[in-house]
């Protein structure tokens, strides 16, 4: 029974990683940036939260709601002001940028916020899942974190693969040249692709801050690290592959802190994400690209 519970527990962590994976696999896959101030945007989305349910008084639905909006303002303007001018940089430029951007973040917070941490009263009013006679109980934060990361999954795949909008994504994706003189408005996809992502990880930060209800300014380093080598893993740039790569590496970590170390857990994980790309360097469902010289 323990080894299920285990199981359950990595799922419902896997499910959270998946979330915030599908804002990098977004953006990567769309503008071909890696957006490091993901994370923090995530904490971002906490602290809304928690000022809207703890002193405005509003309820957890409303709050993730207004969370939602300013998180999409917040990726809107990050990619207005940090990202776009560097469109024909370099990788490295941009890479600088986002971790300049993400202790930016951090930093208001911390004068905002103060530097001890708050604890967050869960959104999630599920009711628990007994199973076995009580051996095994199934929190409602899990129950959520499933859910809504698979349908989560299935919504963003269908916008992207059925919707005006989306196709006009894939385009962008493949080749924002061509995509332009079909007559695509590059800069609004890339504007929204950030919007999306960064409305994802308010919800991310809600489950996230939920389960493990202490929310700082570094809330979201460590799982938006773990998120990007979840994206990295299932293939960065498929939405699919964030789910997989999310759920595999949340129950890696679950089963490893348990039948291994604690203290080696993190370690564990990344040495599993060396050996797949030593094994498979597009990730488990990510696509070989023959890039033009």
């Amino acid at each position: 029974m323990a080894f299920l519970d285990y199981l359950i527990n990595g799922i419902s962590l896997g499910s959270i990683y998946a979330v915030i994976a599908l804002g990098y696999t977004l953006v990567y896959g769309i503008a071909k940036m890696l957006n490091f101030a993901h994370g923090d945007v995530i904490m971002v989305g906490g602290y809304v939260i928690f000022t809207m349910m703890s002193n405005v008084g509003l309820n957890s639905y409303v709050s993730v709601l207004i969370a939602m909006a300013a998180c999409t303002v917040l990726g809107i303007t990050i990619e207005k002001i940090a990202y776009k001018p560097l469109r024909q940089s370099t990788n490295l430029a941009v890479l600088i940028t986002a971790i300049g951007v993400s202790y930016f973040l951090q930093n208001i917070a911390l004068i905002i916020f103060g530097e001890k941490p708050v604890t967050f009263k869960s959104v999630i009013d599920l009711p628990k899942i007994t199973l076995f006679d009580g051996q095994i109980v199934i929190k409602s934060e899990a129950i959520a974190s499933i859910i809504v990361s698979v349908v989560i999954v299935v919504g963003l795949s269908l916008f992207v693969n059925k919707t005006k909008s989306g196709r006009a994504m894939l385009a962008v994706s493949e080749d924002k040249d061509a995509a332009r003189l079909m007559g695509i408005n590059v800069n609004r996809t890339i504007s929204l692709t950030f919007a999306i992502g960064s409305g994802l990880a308010a919800i991310a930060g809600a489950l996230l801050c939920s389960s493990y209800p202490v929310l700082s300014n570094t809330t979201g380093a460590m799982p938006g690290i773990k998120a990007f080598v979840a994206a990295v893993f299932g293939g960065i740039g498929s939405i699919p592959g964030a789910m997989v790569g999310g759920l595999l590496i949340g129950v890696i970590e679950i089963l490893g802190r348990a039948y291994i170390s604690p203290q080696l857990a993190d370690a564990i994980v990344f040495a599993v994400l060396i050996i797949v790309l030593i094994v498979r360097p597009t990730g488990i469902l990510g696509k070989k690209v023959n890039e033009k010289v």
